[in-house]
């Protein structure tokens, strides 16, 4: 009750978490992944944001798509921390698509009032070069287009090391969560405001 009232009054910020599996602390307790160790720095450094995590393991940008106006309306989020497309790469799916996917998002965020950080990442060269190639110019592509900041690679601290990866290999392990809190913090930060400011005080 008491958070519920804190709240109301003090209509604390919200970051929307919008990506897959890498977000959604797959195969991991939910408090182990990089958005719930966000949610730990914000607070412990005076950020007066709430974070909202709507990833859900398994999704692509297509179904992200279909997703997020309601996640948009439901939450009001002052930033969209956008991380989908790596299913979409491991499936194969025409770039082209991934690219006006994602594109649709980021503009369904903006017109609804949010700012967003694009989070890209990288695939294995499974379809061949030219693939991978194409893949890869989405998220750099989209940032230049719309003005964003763009965390290059998600997985670029833990993708090398098995020590910091699941057995699958695709998903990082809990102890590699925090690298990826500090591969996305540097990118996000100069978007934040501490909460004294947003209270007025």
């Amino acid at each position: 009750m008491f958070i519920a009232l804190h709240n109301a009054v003090a209509a604390p910020r919200t970051i929307l978490v919008f990506g897959d599996s890498l977000s959604a602390a797959h195969g991991l307790r939910p408090e182990q992944g990089w958005v719930a160790l966000l949610g730990q720095r914000l607070e412990s450094q005076g950020y007066g944001y709430q974070i909202v995590n709507a990833s859900v393991s398994g999704e692509t940008s297509g179904g992200g798509a279909e997703r997020l106006p309601r996640a948009l309306q439901l939450h009001h989020p002052d930033i969209v921390i956008l991380e989908l497309g790596a299913n979409d790469g491991l499936r194969g799916l025409p770039p082209a698509g991934t690219r006006a996917n994602l594109a649709h998002m980021v503009q369904l965020s903006q017109s609804a009032g949010a700012r967003v950080m694009l989070v890209g990442i990288r695939i294995p060269p499974n379809y061949g070069a030219r693939y991978t190639d194409e893949f890869a110019h989405i998220f750099p592509d989209l940032a230049a287009q719309f003005h964003l900041p763009l965390v290059p690679f998600l997985l670029e601290k833990v993708a090398l090391n098995p020590a910091l990866m699941q057995e699958d290999g695709l998903h990082p392990n809990a102890q590699g969560q925090p690298l990826l809190l500090d591969t996305v913090w540097p990118y996000l930060k100069p978007m934040l405001n501490k909460k004294a400011s947003a209270e007025g005080t």
